[in-house]
């Protein structure tokens, strides 16, 4: 932490204590068990009444300290409160439309909006008030997300949480740090923690990953959450695209001197703030790491991934499950049964498998959509989401236990070209567009081929 922000931090700290003295917050008495969640509320009306600036700080850190207290039950009484009683302010609401109605004007409007944003969202910003208030806000928004699954009537609580959060942890205030072996251990010990593709095995896996002369890790961290990556990417400095993990991750390898390097792998991208779900960093990361590192290296010519594909499986065996599939020929039913089983196939089955493989992941991309008309593949959303296009499908590309549940073991290559990116960007998402190469769409059997254009575009 820098000495700005300490000092800051500790200014908060000291009107906090000051103003739980103003409103003798530490000797008053709370109840137990359902009348906590209640009691927290209570406070929460008081925040929002307007009390002077030292008092308002101390009631956000007294609430958010009563907040940590609650059980599992009373947090989520807690969110329903939120939920049904700090909404918009319906008698301001209707006096505002009716203003508006008799004479619109742009003071009418402004109080129009004011009016129906939900009191929650000026009161999570009054929470924000507190010191180290915005890790808790995180903190706490990672349990609502964990309540929705099964209270889906929280929806729109969680809506105001992302709102806010999007705009408090936009690009600007955003820093792009790289990770090395000197960076502080606490840091580094998150990254083992938070690496979500491919397991950090111990210390000496971490080291190869981030201190070898052809290995990069770049972070984003937020000034409010100190020594806490939001998400990081790590990378590898090749001569040509990889088709398999296992020679990326090989401890053992002897490292390519950089300058021999001629592309640029991202090979795991990991976010690591479950209460940051929703808000969007891995574009802006790409993007930044793409021009730091161009800048290092300027030798490198080709950026591209290496990537997962976690709904593989799952879609293949919902296609093997139904007897009435246009997806699956009889010799794919046949050839597919090979891996029925945990284990990877021997190498002689892997090849025959191969095209079996190549064809339905062709299909998967191209074709398959979810019930939303979307990719399924969630992957694929933010490669292609973010303008790269879809390079080269790789099967076996991963034969670790993970990468065969999730997969039977396919990777694929997307390709970031810097003059396309925009382009494909708007293509996707203005139209659908998958956008893929030549080798990847040839892969796809010829039925398939004469799907509707929207699905596909041809690389230059």
């Amino acid at each position: 932490m820098d000495g700005g922000t300490s000092f800051f931090g500790d200014l908060l700290g000291t009107i906090a204590e000051r103003g739980r003295a103003l409103l003798d917050l530490g000797r008053e008495r709370r109840p137990a068990g359902e009348a906590r969640a209640a009691s927290v509320a209570q406070l929460c009306e008081r925040l929002l009444s307007g009390q002077g600036e030292a008092s308002g700080v101390a009631l956000a850190q007294e609430i958010l300290a009563a907040y940590s207290g609650l059980r599992t039950g009373e947090r989520i009484a807690f969110f329903e409160t939120l939920a049904t009683a700090f909404g918009p302010d319906a008698a301001r609401l209707e006096a505002a439309l009716a203003a508006h109605q008799a004479t619109p004007s742009g003071r009418s409007v402004a109080e129009l909006h004011a009016a129906s944003e939900p009191r929650r969202q000026e009161l999570i910003r009054r929470f924000n008030l507190a010191p180290g208030a915005t890790a808790r806000l995180v903190a706490m928004r990672a349990d609502l997300v964990g309540f929705l699954r099964r209270r889906p009537d929280l929806t729109e609580v969680d809506r105001d949480f992302t709102h806010l959060f999007a705009s408090w942890f936009n690009r600007g205030f955003l820093v792009l740090r790289r990770i090395d072996w000197s960076t502080p251990a606490n840091v580094l010990e998150k990254i083992i923690r938070y690496e979500a593709v491919h397991e950090i095995r111990d210390w000496n896996d971490l080291r190869a990953r981030v201190d070898s002369p052809d290995r990069r890790c770049y972070a984003f961290f937020h000034p409010a959450l100190v020594d806490e990556p939001l998400i990081f990417v790590e990378v590898a400095l090749t001569r040509e695209a990889p088709s398999a993990i296992a020679p990326i991750l090989d401890t053992a390898r002897t490292p390519l001197a950089p300058e021999n390097a001629r592309t640029a792998v991202f090979y795991s991208i990991s976010n690591c703030q479950t209460g940051l779900g929703g808000v969007s960093f891995g574009n802006f990361l790409i993007k930044q790491v793409v021009a730091e590192i161009s800048r290092e290296f300027p030798n490198l010519k080709e950026f591209v991934t290496l990537s997962p594909v976690p709904g593989f499986r799952a879609w293949v065996e919902g296609e093997i499950a139904d007897p009435a599939s246009k997806v699956l020929t009889p010799g794919d039913r046949a050839a597919l049964a090979a891996l029925a089983g945990s284990e990877p196939p021997d190498e002689a089955a892997r090849e025959a498998l191969r095209p079996v493989i190549e064809a339905l992941a062709a299909h998967y991309f191209l074709i398959a959509r979810s019930s939303k008309g979307k990719p399924i593949d969630p992957v694929a959303r933010f490669h292609l989401g973010n303008g790269a296009r879809l390079e080269r499908i790789n099967p076996f590309g991963d034969l670790s236990a993970r990468g065969m549940a999730q997969a039977f073991g396919l990777m694929v290559n997307y390709r970031y070209l810097t003059e396309d990116i925009e382009k494909n960007h708007e293509a996707f998402f203005d139209r659908g567009t998958i956008v893929a190469s030549p080798q990847v769409r040839r892969l796809a059997r010829a039925e398939e081929a004469q799907k509707p254009p929207v699905l596909r575009e041809a690389a230059g």
